[in-house]
């Protein structure tokens, strides 16, 4: 199976630069499957399509301020020419870091990608925050690792409040297709309503949709929830660099679930209740876990999940999905190809370009059944 096969065209005004000031007014795209039809809808229509006897799973997780910019130690002021900003930045030491993956239990070693990443090696020390120099800083890092495709290996020096600090010094890691530095505003709007445990370095994008008014309206018709976590690193966003789609390898992510939320997944199984999933994150974790016990069961566990999800794959616990639209190429939009059939999301995504869907992780969404 090829890359190519999962290639469309989106005009570039259609990725969503800013989110919408009502979460629940992002406009949302239904796909039946058992009845072949699209049907244009509002996110606030979206408590409607569920069953009374659906059970909805979130992913909690929370966006770590991810993106850090700092001065290495190897820094060093002299003139350069204005036209090459890359060398002039590189010249002054200025690094850009964006953590990826928490690697230990205390918050000290990270995977990161790091720029510019050839002249960064191990050994290089770089500094965060007020003065961002050897002398006045607020968080330090040395290289201990160097990969093949920019990754590295971040050990930071102990600090009293790691995230208090990263608070303060780091940046909302907004995706590279959002042409803006990150505000204020997005620390907030780039985070789910129901975002607990601190980990990702991407939101789940789905979940922006949701207010506490459209959860409310849930509840209110008795469909019952769940939360489980996938801390959402770099397997997420990894960019496909084969041509042939079996070959991609996924980065693995921690995730957990939990025993309240293993006993209600596998409840509605055994029921024959649908699990919708909200999210392509919650749809890797949930079916990973399943594939992890010998009776095929859903049981409280934590790991790490790397199952790449492309069509041919058999789905043994997921039943319907709310994602949004992905980027051309991405193992995002083949796992939603995989669930509804490329033939179908395909001509879906040529609809939502023609009506002008907003394309992204700030964008709208579509529910697959």
């Amino acid at each position: 199976m090829l890359v190519s096969d999962f290639d469309y065209d989106l005009p570039p005004e259609l990725i969503a630069q800013q989110p919408l000031a009502d979460r629940a007014a992002s406009r949302l795209l239904h796909l039946d499957r058992g009845r072949e039809s699209l049907q244009g809808l509002v996110f606030c229509d979206f408590p409607d399509l569920l069953r009374a006897d659906d059970l909805l799973v979130f992913n909690n997780t929370k966006v770590v301020p991810a993106r850090l910019f700092g001065h290495r130690s190897g820094s060093r002021a002299q003139p350069v020419s204005a036209q090459n900003p890359a060398a002039r930045d590189f010249l002054r030491g200025r690094v850009e870091v964006l953590l990826t993956k928490q690697l230990s239990a205390e918050p000290l070693d990270w995977e990161a990608l790091v720029h510019p990443g050839r002249k960064l090696a191990v050994g290089e020390r770089i500094y965060f925050g007020a003065g961002a120099s050897k002398d006045s800083h607020e968080l330090a890092a040395e290289i201990t690792w160097r990969g093949a495709f920019g990754e590295r290996h971040l050990h930071f020096d102990p600090v009293p409040d790691f995230f208090g600090v990263l608070q303060r010094v780091g940046h909302v890691p907004l995706p590279p297709y959002i042409d803006r530095p990150d505000t204020l505003a997005d620390r907030e709007q780039y985070q789910t309503v129901y975002a607990k445990p601190l980990g990702s370095v991407a939101a789940p994008t789905a979940g922006l949709h949701f207010t506490h008014e459209v959860l409310g309206r849930i509840r209110q018709r008795g469909i019952e929830t769940t939360e489980i976590t996938l801390h959402v690193g770099l397997g997420t966003f990894q960019p496909v660099r084969g041509e042939v789609v079996e070959e991609h390898k996924l980065h693995s992510e921690w995730y957990e679930i939990s025993p309240e939320a293993a006993e209600l997944i596998q409840r509605a199984r055994d029921r024959g209740h649908r699990v919708v999933a909200v999210g392509t994150t919650t749809v890797r974790t949930l079916e990973f876990a399943v594939r992890k016990d010998k009776d095929g069961r859903i049981t409280a566990q934590t790991g790490e999940a790397n199952v790449f999800i492309y069509p041919g794959f058999q789905f043994h616990v997921v039943g319907a999905m709310l994602t949004n639209f992905h980027l051309p190429k991405s193992t995002l939009l083949m796992l939603v190809s995989a669930f509804a059939g490329r033939e179908r999301i395909l001509p879906a995504y040529e609809h939502a370009v023609r009506e002008r869907y907003r394309f992204y992780s700030y964008g709208d969404c579509m529910f697959v059944e």
